[in-house]
């Protein structure tokens, strides 16, 4: 059976992470990059792709679970006829080592329990030859190994090993699962209930430096906390999500790999960061942004891996079954090989926003910038597939041309307030003609309305994104007839679809659901407006759609009451947070982004 994506909780350790079931099942768990070949692949498909489920083993009457307050160690509560246990699970801290510990405790009573663990490496393509080692078993495969410890006996059954046990109250059972190259020594065994300790010790201090003091605490701090579990650490990148092909269209094959790291996300992301206290984590982010952009900038890529690798052909994975059987099953990105003309403006802007927080400055981002404001000046006239990736032939997108605005504009800004060295009379020029064009051509007089691309007549939610980055501001009447045009043409229960489905544009049927991130911009926009009542209410419905653990997806079915897309979605926690800042402190959501 297909559980709901608002089952799963995300544990994580900043180099790979892993979805827990209600169930008390592991259905996926990445090798140590996010973007590496995955151990479990069950939420894809079915069971014997791969899972590890430690449950009672009778009925079960009820099941709770939550965080450990200010951390990412999951627990889940399983209240039965004979007693309740609690089971805990996480993934310790520990630099170049990837462990997962689970701990069941008894509550109450006694309970029967059963363990059941399926490796499955490659996506669920490859079984392990799996023996016995001392305390545990050993699963090899090629260039990967995993050794799980146990606490209770365990043997195998159909390629997959099971071990009984019970638990009464004050008891424990402890597991744990390790990753390891297997052409090397396996690491040392963990002790399981000090690294548990210390791994909620870790996220509280974390948490803990956060300085938002405004309303929505828990849920600003759950998004903070996923964020950082979504990040690298050795390098700093933040992936979008870590899974792949969760459908944003119920059964159909709108399916993408997310384990890679935006550009476009770099401003928002940065502005969250900073906003809460997160220099260093900012920091590390735009180090990672100069070390990925480096190079020709006509080879600037809207996404790239998550030490800033740039090949990241697509395929699909045939014997995957997909998530409710929505095929293809992808992996890698095409759209990375893609020319979108809007990134070239976010580079500009994330790094205008560090200067403008002051940010410790960065030696040769100045240098990069003018490298990509000379090929922008000559490319920005070039159509493109502008920002949702459409697979149709490229067009003059008004969002895209928009960014292209930016991209001047914060290097006039960066002349004129930090006294850099440019061209500052040509950039100048050059803002002043794009905007002129977007005014001329990306506006219909007879929608009212800015549109998705030039001389068009179709809606765009990215056209939210304008008084956001300070091109016109929120009041303008063509602001304002655009924002309600949005709201009476591309919403549905109050939230927003990404763009009116045109299989022409983007060669996919239409189908997909709302889109939680633009959904949020409709409340900076309004909060904006002064329209702060409306723009709370709506807030306050969309994270009221997180699941019971404080996780948002991609998009949201209103029909199905249920999440869509890869999980948790990065983009919808850092948008979430920008709306939380912007309502909770009266900033404007433009302040940082077009001072």
């Amino acid at each position: 059976m297909t559980l709901p994506i608002a089952d799963y909780a995300l544990i994580g350790n900043m180099r790979t992470a892993g979805l827990v079931n209600r169930d008390g099942a592991i259905d996926w768990l990445c090798l140590p990059r996010f973007d590496s070949a995955a151990c479990f692949a069950a939420l894809l498909g079915i069971s014997e792709h791969g899972r590890w489920r430690i449950a009672p083993a009778g009925a079960v009457r009820q099941v709770t679970r939550s965080y450990r307050a200010g951390t990412l160690v999951l627990e889940t509560v399983f209240d039965t006829a004979s007693g309740q246990v609690r089971l805990s699970d996480c993934m310790p801290l520990r630099e170049e080592r990837c462990d997962v510990v689970r701990v069941v405790t008894g509550l109450s009573g006694q309970v029967d329990m059963r363990l059941e663990l399926a490796v499955r490496f490659d996506y669920g393509s490859i079984v392990p030859w799996v023996t016995s080692i001392d305390g545990g078993i050993s699963a090899v495969a090629g260039p990967d190994a995993l050794h799980l410890r146990s606490t209770v006996p365990l043997h195998g059954e159909d390629l997959t090993t099971v071990g009984a046990f019970t638990v009464k109250a004050g008891e424990t059972a402890a597991f744990t699962l390790t990753y390891f190259p297997s052409y090397s020594a396996p690491p040392v065994p963990l002790d399981p209930l000090a690294a548990c300790e210390s791994t909620i010790a870790w996220w509280q201090d974390w948490a803990s430096r956060s300085t938002y003091r405004g309303e929505w605490p828990e849920m600003v701090q759950r998004s903070l906390i996923t964020l950082k579990a979504l990040t690298y650490t050795p390098t700093g990148g933040m992936v979008a999500a870590p899974t792949t092909s969760l459908p944003e269209q119920p059964g159909g094959p709108r399916n993408w790999d997310y384990r890679f790291c935006w550009l476009r996300d770099a401003t928002f992301t940065l502005y969250a960061l900073l906003v809460a206290g997160y220099e260093e984590e900012a920091k590390a982010w735009r180090e990672w942004l100069l070390r990925a952009a480096a190079g020709r900038p006509q080879d600037l890529q809207i996404m790239y891996g998550v030490a800033g690798e740039r090949r990241l052909s697509e395929a699909t994975l045939a014997w995957l079954p997909g998530y409710g059987d929505a095929k293809p099953v992808r992996i890698g990105n095409a759209a990375a090989a893609q020319y979108q003309l809007d990134v070239y403006g976010e580079v500009m802007d994330a790094l205008h926003l560090c200067r403008r927080t002051g940010l410790h400055p960065s030696a040769h981002a100045w240098a990069l910038q003018k490298v990509l404001l000379d090929f922008l000046e000559s490319d920005w006239e070039r159509p493109d597939r502008g920002i949702w990736e459409i697979r149709g032939a490229p067009r003059q997108f008004t969002h895209s041309k928009v960014m292209a605005w930016v991209a001047f504009d914060r290097a006039v800004k960066a002349v004129e307030q930090f006294g850099l060295e440019g061209p500052v009379e040509r950039w100048r020029n050059r803002c002043r003609s794009v905007r002129e064009e977007v005014l001329a051509r990306g506006y219909s007089t007879k929608k009212k309305s800015f549109v998705q691309y030039y001389d068009g007549e179709t809606l765009d939610a990215s056209l939210l994104m304008m008084p956001l980055v300070g091109f016109l501001p929120a009041q303008d009447e063509r602001m304002v007839s655009t924002i309600d045009a949005i709201r009476r043409e591309l919403t549905a229960d109050g939230l927003v679809r990404r763009y009116q489905s045109d299989t022409e544009l983007d060669g996919l049927p239409a189908g997909e659901g709302l889109f939680l991130p633009c959904s949020f911009w409709l409340v900076d926009n309004l909060a904006m407006l002064g329209r702060r009542d409306e723009a709370r209410t709506l807030f306050e419905r969309l994270i009221g759609l997180c699941n019971d653990v404080g996780l948002l997806s991609e998009e949201y079915d209103p029909g199905g009451a249920r999440l869509l897309g890869n999980f948790p979605q990065a983009l919808s926690h850092v948008a979430l947070l920008n709306s939380a800042y912007n309502l909770a402190h009266g900033m404007r959501p433009g302040e940082h982004r077009a001072a």
